[in-house]
């Protein structure tokens, strides 16, 4: 657990939060479930299987009795002594008598809400509390923005044009996992396979002339996406495609900024995207593939996509990943309403400074590393 201080501010900006929802909906009580949004009130996991879409305890909040977690008597103990500040209380139910939905359902007085389905609770939105990020969120988002890129870029520094997709995928796994960062996404391609698929999940074809690395890691319900080009023989046309994907992202970066100024949504940001692929010459390009959008405690929060109304905030993380076919710009952005500081990186692979279109927003994005092909 993090330290007495950080754990205070931590549950003083999650008491804020909370006070707010519960008097805007006249509420006594709420309830998460969801692995993101319990780690987003705990800084802990309920994770046991991850294939589970609720976990296996919940935590709630309540006007009276504060900070309270219930699970089963499987769990109760390791969640107390590994993953919980002291200042949750931990209620066991007997795991062969009550259900996790209806141990809270039985726990909870007066009304209340839960991101998961419990008899008798309203349902909620947890991304609309997750948003937007606070300080002590950014603290430990810029760690994992930073562990995330040297992982991936570690691995990419070895790659060989031989190199399998899977076996690529496999060392990415493991250089996340031994930073404790779980890999919801890992998608490698190589020349072949990254010109005909946005989505290059891995299989057994060699890399080839060139490849793209995609990851998103998870680590204490946050998430941090970046892409990283390698190129051993490159086609020609690559370099130019790139560049044009990073001055979509970088265009998009800038945009979000502006429509949060100005108090806009996430169509009004796509908007801009769409526009600035037209302008780039390649002005369908955003219909084979989405463009990303804000990050935090999800891999996106929402997208950037035609009419949507979801508002957009700061400070907040942003992950954009325009392709244009067979390159990619991706990265994690933390957006603040005057500056932008990119997460997902270490200082030691090239970048370029790249100005937004139509914006005076300027940012650095990574470049493809080339490296000799033996």
């Amino acid at each position: 657990m993090a330290d007495d201080e950080t754990v205070a501010r931590h549950l003083d900006s999650r008491r804020e939060r909370l006070d707010d929802y519960l008097d805007s909906e006249g509420l006594d009580a709420v309830w998460f479930a969801q692995p993101n949004s319990f780690a987003w009130l705990t800084g802990g996991s309920n994770v046991v299987s991850r294939d589970a879409d609720v976990g296996v305890a919940a935590a709630g909040y309540d006007r009276d009795d504060e900070w309270v977690v219930v699970t089963d008597n499987i769990e109760g103990r390791r969640l107390a002594d590994e993953e919980l500040p002291d200042e949750f209380a931990v209620e066991e139910t007997a795991w062969y008598e009550s259900s996790l939905a209806d141990a809270v359902a039985e726990r909870t007085t007066g009304d209340a809400a839960a991101d998961f389905d419990v008899p008798g609770l309203d349902s909620l939105n947890p991304s609309e509390l997750r948003q937007p990020l606070t300080e002590t969120d950014v603290e430990r988002y810029r760690e994992l923005g930073r562990d995330t890129a040297d992982a991936v870029e570690r691995v990419a520094r070895e790659l060989e044009p031989g190199d399998t997709e899977h076996e690529v995928a496999a060392a990415l796994r493991i250089a996340l996992a031994t930073r404790g960062i779980n890999a919801p996404v890992t998608l490698v391609g190589g020349a072949e396979r990254a010109q005909k698929y946005r989505h290059y999940t891995p299989t057994f074809a060699e890399l080839g002339d060139y490849a793209l690395l995609s990851v998103t890691g998870e680590r204490g319900g946050l998430y941090a996406s970046t892409t990283r080009t390698v190129a051993f023989d490159p086609p020609e046309w690559l370099a130019e495609r790139h560049a044009k994907a990073m001055q979509v992202e970088t265009t998009a970066l800038a945009a979000t900024q502006a429509v949060s100024r100005l108090g806009g949504t996430a169509g009004g940001v796509f908007d801009n995207i769409t526009a600035t692929y037209e302008h780039l010459g390649v002005p369908d390009e955003w219909r084979e593939h989405h463009q990303g959008g804000a990050a935090g405690y999800a891999g996106r929060e929402w997208f950037a996509s035609p009419g949507n109304d979801a508002p957009v905030r700061t400070p907040m993380g942003y992950a954009y990943n325009p392709t244009v076919q067979g390159a990619k710009s991706e990265d994690t952005v933390l957006l603040t309403e005057g500056d932008a500081e990119v997460l997902t990186t270490t200082g030691e692979w090239p970048t370029t400074a790249v100005r937004g279109w139509d914006h005076e927003f300027a940012v650095e994005r990574h470049e493809i590393l080339h490296l000799d092909a033996e």
